[in-house]
């Protein structure tokens, strides 16, 4: 995936390209797995141990949050970079996991079918407690990882200005992401009550 790409190299040189491939692991191509998987395979996954479980929303947006945060802490953050080898393919592993869980339950009827409503307000609230990691990294007035202090570095950026660029950079791909999809379901379910005052009206 981005491992073979441009990317995985300036990873180790700037926080800001290391949160777009984080981003990417995390949202973007889980959504995608996720959303091109056939309705009658995602019906045989959802029959498979533990998924009904891990794929309820609430469980969902849990797993991805922790694993969110957990890994964006300075410790943990710093460490996977020092051992690329393993804790970072293990950290990259589990965005792809998680992130599927996350959107399992906006694309997929099975094994929990959720209305329009309440896939727009999933969506919100994933935003919306997702959005902190970006803002504080593009407020906070000293650089938050180690890692790019003593190591890193590229094109005359400061570790500063490079994670200024990484925060506003994750809060900006979040509102875009989130709010697109929030966007088609909110305007899925604002079609439905209309159809439905219709239809009553009609009565």
């Amino acid at each position: 995936m981005t491992a073979v790409t441009p990317l995985e190299a300036l990873s180790y040189h700037l926080l800001s390209a290391h949160l777009l491939q984080n981003v990417i692991l995390a949202e973007w191509a889980p959504a995608l797995l996720v959303l091109g998987v056939p309705p009658a395979v995602a019906e045989r996954i959802a029959r498979l141990p533990g998924v009904r479980r891990l794929t309820r929303p609430p469980v969902a947006l849990a797993l991805w949050l922790v694993t969110y945060f957990a890994w964006h802490l300075p410790p943990a953050y710093d460490t996977a970079l020092e051992h690329p080898a393993t804790l970072l393919h293990l950290e990259h592993a589990s965005y792809l996991l998680a992130g599927s869980l996350l959107w399992w339950p906006v694309f997929q009827d099975a094994p929990h079918r959720i209305s329009n409503a309440a896939r727009a307000l999933y969506l919100f609230v994933a935003f919306v407690l997702a959005s902190p990691v970006g803002l504080l990294l593009a407020l906070v007035p000293d650089a938050a990882y180690d890692y790019y202090v003593e190591g890193g570095g590229l094109w005359g950026l400061s570790p500063r200005s490079d994670q200024q660029i990484a925060g506003v950079t994750m809060s900006v791909e979040q509102a875009v992401v989130f709010f697109g999809v929030f966007a088609v379901y909110f305007f899925r379910f604002l079609a439905e009550e209309e159809r439905e005052g219709i239809e009553s009206g009609e009565r």
